[in-house]
This record gives structure tokens, C-alpha cells and sequence, in this order.
């Protein structure tokens, strides 16, 4: 349906423009909907999250054994996605080989910090 719009004042909607028939308002509540879901900050979005601590790591380790271990996860986990992206094709086989590429790229950011941490 074509949309009307007019010059008049208080004849234009909100948005700028009058709707022919209430019918013809209907896509555009979905479109509005659509556009607050993915444009406007929620409260569920701004809200903390607090990992569940049923998994602990010690307050005791020190950064560079927990850099270490993060490095050799970010590599294993890299290996796998490979290995995997092996037996695939197609889009699914472009989306693991991507998959990999950020884990490796984690895993140099994390080797970095490490020989940072070794600098005098």
C-alpha cells in the first residue's frame, strides 16, 4: 500500500508519515520493532554478567601461568577448528577456517602479552 503523506500540521505521524488505512500501519510497527530491538539499549543488554562459579580459577595463580594456559587453550582450540574445518565444505568449511584464524589471532595477542611480561 502506498504511504500518504500530507503538510498539514498534527496530519503526519511520528515518523513523519500518515498511514492511507490502520492496515497499512502494520509493517511499520514490525520495522519499528525490529529497529528498537537492534538500535536501542536495553536494560537485559546493559545488565552485568556474572559468571557462574561453579568453575573457579585459583587467586593464587600468577598472570603469566594463566597467560601460558590461555595461549596453550587458544592454540589447542585453534588445532581443532582446522582439523575440523578438514572434513567441511563449503560456507560451513569458510566459517570454521574463520573460527580458526580468531583463535590464532587470540592466541598471537596472548603470546605478545607474555613476551611483554618477560621484558626487563
Amino acid at each position: 500500500m502506498p504511504y500518504v503523506t500530507h503538510s498539514g500540521a498534527g496530519s503526519e505521524s511520528e515518523s513523519g508519515i500518515a498511514y492511507a488505512s490502520t492496515s497499512s500501519k502494520k509493517p511499520q510497527d514490525a520495522v519499528d520493532r525490529a529497529l528498537d530491538y537492534y538500535l536501542k539499549p536495553t536494560t537485559v543488554m546493559a545488565t552485568v554478567h556474572a559468571p557462574s562459579s561453579i568453575f573457579v580459577v585459583a587467586p593464587d595463580v600468577d598472570n603469566e601461568t594463566l597467560l601460558a594456559h590461555a595461549c596453550e587453550s587458544l592454540a589447542s582450540a585453534s588445532v581443532m577448528a582446522s582439523e575440523f574445518a578438514g572434513v567441511l565444505e563449503g560456507v560451513h568449511r569458510n566459517t570454521m577456517l574463520a573460527l580458526q584464524q580468531v583463535l590464532m589471532l587470540g592466541e598471537l595477542a596472548v603470546n605478545r602479552v607474555l613476551d611483554n611480561v618477560h621484558k626487563p
